[in-house]
């Protein structure tokens, strides 16, 4: 079963790598803003460019589940291949946010919409992944198999 799923464990080790790399990365950014703008801990307002960085930090973090979990079940559930194409995108898409963020709100928009975008396909992947397989097992209708067959 393991050798089956390869390319999504790949795919997520990588997207651990680039959340480790970033998150260490924004997190030392986050504290130099600290430095240079004067703002103390637990302050997370202050001045456009430390809440620039210390958003951009956030923001990573927060999406970096909801797309752990879109993606694999997507890969489980629909196809892996795809899904792998998407959660490397996706990764792209991200660091594009990453380095437009750090350098003005506006420039994070081209990597934010991808990101959005990318997670809401690997959304509707896993839906019908899930309610084909749902259909299969319970009802024994494989869609599917029926469309295939159609074609």
């Amino acid at each position: 079963m393991a050798g089956n799923l390869i390319l999504l464990a790949a795919v997520s080790l990588l997207s651990a790598c680039q959340q480790c790399k970033s998150h260490v990365y924004f997190a030392v950014q986050v504290g130099k803003a600290r430095l240079k703008y004067k703002i103390t801990p637990p302050a997370v307002t202050g001045s456009p460019e430390f809440e620039r960085i210390f958003r951009a930090q956030q923001n990573c973090l927060e999406s970096y589940p909801i797309f752990l979990v879109t993606f694999w079940m997507a890969g489980f559930y629909f196809n892996q291949g795809f899904a792998t194409v998407l959660g490397l995108l996706y990764m792209y898409a991200r660091h594009h946010f990453f380095s437009g963020y750090s350098q003005a709100a506006a420039k994070r928009v081209i990597g934010f919409r991808l990101s959005l975008g990318i997670l809401a396909l690997l959304t509707v992947l896993g839906t019908l992944g899930i309610a084909n397989s749902f259909l299969d097992e319970y009802l024994d209708l494989n869609v599917v198999k029926k469309l295939r067959r159609s074609f």
